[in-house]
């Protein structure tokens, strides 16, 4: 663990950050056995994606930016016990109109999670908080990930009924969560009397519109990568389902690994480097994968997987750094909006592929960090300002063996 980053307070919101993630995870993993068992069309289940998105993504900043105003820690056990219960529920519904409410209100759990977690993952860390951030992020990466892993093995043995077993693992992290809160409570030093203090900040509008659109696109190439390297894995290079599963995972597992390293970059080289740096690379690795056969295809996939996500954090950091005073909309903006904008882009790709064929998908993805490199290269070198802090040293959090230590 990195010096600065608390220890049991990053592994409880990296954890909360995974189980939140595993029910988003999970909804796609529901739609075919939901439209077996439901006779839906491909509308109908793409609808309940959408709401997912929606629900989970687009209010994101209107829960950050209450708890901007407002003192709301208790958002982050309730984003995993929603989550779970969202999709527990949507397994037993009877109507196409009760399934999408049960998948709002998962969506809604992961939407009030986000923007309180990340903020406090900032105060925990530290002055390494690109490091720390990795380490919150990379929970959200692994649950993502493990959602289908989890959930199709329930749904093969028990029918769409097995989705109730998701509440166990959801609502023991909520347990955790709760039970951790009065310490965590201590790591956010603005609050008097449980209100919260606003101290002077400068605030960086500009850069921060354009670390959005950079992250629209980058997100742009995320959903781009996830989306279709199964489909050309059996379209284009004509192997079977199983390697094409195979290669997603192994670029997702490429994206955790890089997650881990590009924080610790970030704060020894500068995030406005790391970011440029990513932007760089990916659209070689998307060409090689392009030119190659399955083996390195699948190498080069994890390495794009890498370049992509390892920026996640560091973005969420940047995000937090131009809004120092907002916290919890820089993180919904950041985490949610942009990256659900961004996702907008995947039906548009398969539009595209239905049109011009599956390399011009990837063709496509290459060119996006370009546009992405040309609004990242206005970005201020180092942030705008330092946070003004309002802590005191009698305020600070315990260390490890629960004394109180003085301010740095």
């Amino acid at each position: 663990m990195n010096a600065g980053v608390d220890r049991r307070a990053m592994a409880a919101l990296s954890g909360g950050h995974l189980f939140t993630d595993i029910a988003q995870g999970s909804i796609p993993a529901l739609l075919p056995f939901m439209i077996a068992a439901h006779h839906l069309n491909y509308a109908a289940a793409s609808a309940l994606v959408l709401a997912a998105t929606i629900s989970s993504s687009v209010v994101q900043p209107l829960f950050g930016h209450v708890s901007d105003r407002l003192s709301l820690p208790w958002l982050m056990p309730l984003g995993p016990a929603l989550g779970g219960l969202g999709v527990a529920l949507a397994g037993w519904t009877s109507t196409y109109g009760l399934t999408f409410a049960a998948i709002v209100v998962s969506g809604l759990g992961v939407a009030a999670f986000h923007p309180e977690g990340s903020r406090f993952a900032n105060y925990v860390s530290g002055a390494r908080r690109a490091s720390g951030m990795s380490l919150f992020s990379v929970g959200g990466n692994v649950g993502f990930a493990l959602g289908p892993v989890l959930v199709t093995p329930l749904l093969i043995a028990f029918g769409l009924h097995g989705t109730a077993f998701v509440l166990i693992p959801t609502s023991l992290m909520a347990a955790v969560l709760i039970h951790e809160l009065p310490r965590l409570k201590t790591f956010r030093t603005d609050l008097v009397s449980g209100r919260v203090q606003k101290a002077e900040h400068h605030e960086a509008w500009g850069p921060f519109v354009l670390l959005a659109v950079v992250i629209a696109l980058r997100s742009f190439v995320y959903f781009g990568l996830v989306t279709f390297i199964p489909l050309y894995f059996v379209g284009d290079l004509h192997t079977s389902k199983a390697l094409g599963n195979a290669a997603l995972a192994v670029m997702l597992v490429g994206g955790a690994m890089g997650t881990l390293i590009g924080g610790p970059l970030a704060d020894r080289f500068g995030r406005r480097s790391v970011l440029v740096g990513s932007m760089l690379v990916l659209p070689p690795l998307v060409v090689g994968f392009l030119l190659s056969g399955p083996v390195l295809a699948i190498a080069f996939g994890a390495m794009a997987g890498a370049a992509t996500i390892a920026t996640f954090a560091v973005t969420i950091v940047m995000g937090q750094e131009y809004l120092p005073g907002r916290l919890g909309v820089a993180a919904g903006v950041t985490i949610g909006l942009s990256i659900g904008l961004g996702g907008v882009g995947a039906p548009l790709l398969g539009l595209l592929a239905d049109a011009q064929g599956l390399r011009s998908v990837f063709e496509t993805i290459a060119v996006m960090p370009l546009l992405a490199l040309a609004a990242a290269l206005p970005l201020p070198r180092t942030a705008p300002t330092a946070r003004q802090d309002v802590r005191k040293p009698e305020l600070r959090a315990p260390d490890q063996a629960g004394t109180p230590v003085g301010s740095a």
